[in-house]
């Protein structure tokens, strides 16, 4: 059967396996929604026939008023019109004057007005975001994304964009090939295994019953519970190597907000100089982040704040410093680097102050103090992130 939430096809009809819900349960809440929404459509409805009869009795009051009003207020000024004290000549006079005293000259704005008025403060400074409500906009605009073969986050840096990492929605060949290997190792792993067990049964039946005969036994069903073990795993290696070697579309990557609602991305671009991917949802228009304006930089020691779905936890929000800028060697681009938890799943994700700005793309952390790796690998430690000017000077063609 197909899941109602997520779509996914199953045998068993009591409990998804992709998101957990219980069916029964789920028809059960889906119908008591109904039932709250046709409740609230009859309130108003009462409402409604309750408040309409006085409303009609106020419109028709005014509409007679109004009228009237006019109707007197014509009268009294054909009166003025045609009285006899007014000469023709001071009544064109009066017509021609009439424009002139119509439009009123707006008063000229002096020094010290202006002086107190000054110039207009940017953005940043006049309304600023901070602390729950800088938090809550970032949520907002952060995303998961779910791959066939993992998920990351990202964030939306205008209505209809959001980037993320390149590695989150393309396949590494690197990681391909060591996978194939193995896969490779597992499989001739396996067949080794099996040899030993039908060379321990040939033995067996051969043995005469006695102390060798019970050691031969207890050894065919140790290797049994090895070769059962070591099948799991290379049965599931076996699944990655098929699912990272498939052909995808934009429409295989899930997009899920923080309500729990999914869509896909209409297309993906790729960066070939940096780990950064813009994905297109035209579905809506969404919050999104602003990169943080010239005149507010990070400075070292500022706090700062990440956000991102790590090991499937989503809207997980971490906080740190801003250590500084950094360049990971010789050749490398500049990243951000800060003591926010980078965790698996927070890759792609964004960098944010207390304002709510977005400075950098939550990207690597370091390995025992000497290589990067892609945050997708399970460590914990020093976190980097792609400055955010970045994302906008890569994909400008698209963004401007």
């Amino acid at each position: 059967m197909r899941c109602p939430k997520c779509q996914h096809e199953q045998h068993n009809s009591y409990e998804c396996a992709a998101c957990g819900i219980i069916f029964e349960k789920y028809r059960q809440a889906q119908e008591r929604n109904k039932a709250r929404e046709a409740a609230a459509q009859a309130v108003g409805r009462r409402r409604l026939g309750r408040f309409l009869p006085p409303l009609l009795l106020v419109l028709v009051v005014a509409g007679a008023t109004y009228a009237l009003t006019r109707y007197f207020l014509a009268d009294e000024l054909a009166g003025k019109a045609s009285s006899p004290l007014t000469s023709p000549v001071g009544s064109s006079a009066a017509a021609n004057a009439a424009p002139a005293q119509a439009a009123p000259v707006a008063p000229a704005a002096s020094p010290v007005a202006r002086q107190v008025a000054g110039p207009p403060l940017p953005a940043a400074e006049s309304a600023p975001l901070s602390g729950a409500n800088a938090i809550d906009r970032a949520r907002r605009a952060t995303v998961s994304i779910v791959t066939p073969w993992g998920a990351g986050s990202g964030f939306f840096i205008n209505r209809h964009y959001l980037v993320t990492n390149r590695h989150v929605v393309d396949i590494d060949p690197v990681k391909v090939e060591e996978l194939r290997r193995v896969v490779e190792e597992g499989r001739q792993l396996v067949d080794t295994t099996k040899k030993k067990i039908t060379q321990l049964q040939q033995d067996y039946s051969r043995v005469a019953v006695g102390p060798d005969k019970d050691i031969i036994a207890i050894n065919i069903n140790h290797l049994t519970g090895v070769l059962k073990k070591i099948l799991e795993q290379h049965v599931e290696n076996q699944r990655r190597l098929q699912l990272l070697t498939g052909s995808y579309q934009p429409s295989d990557f899930k997009i899920v907000f923080t309500d729990g609602s999914e869509h896909v991305a209409n297309f993906i671009l790729l960066s070939d100089n940096h780990d950064l991917a813009l994905m297109s949802l035209f579905s809506g228009e969404w919050d999104y982040l602003e990169k943080a304006p010239a005149n507010l930089p990070l400075r070292q020691g500022d706090r700062v704040y990440t956000v991102g779905s790590p090991v499937g936890l989503r809207d997980t929000v971490t906080s740190g410093v801003f250590s500084g800028s950094r360049r990971l060697g010789e050749g490398s681009p500049t990243f951000l680097q800060t003591d926010a938890a980078i965790n698996p799943g927070n890759s792609g994700g964004p960098l944010i102050d207390e304002r709510g700005y977005v400075h950098g793309v939550n990207t690597l952390v370091l390995r025992g103090g000497s290589r990067a790796q892609a945050v997708s690998t399970p460590i914990e430690g020093i976190g980097f992130a792609i400055p955010i000017e970045t994302v906008f000077e890569e994909f400008s063609a698209t963004l401007y």
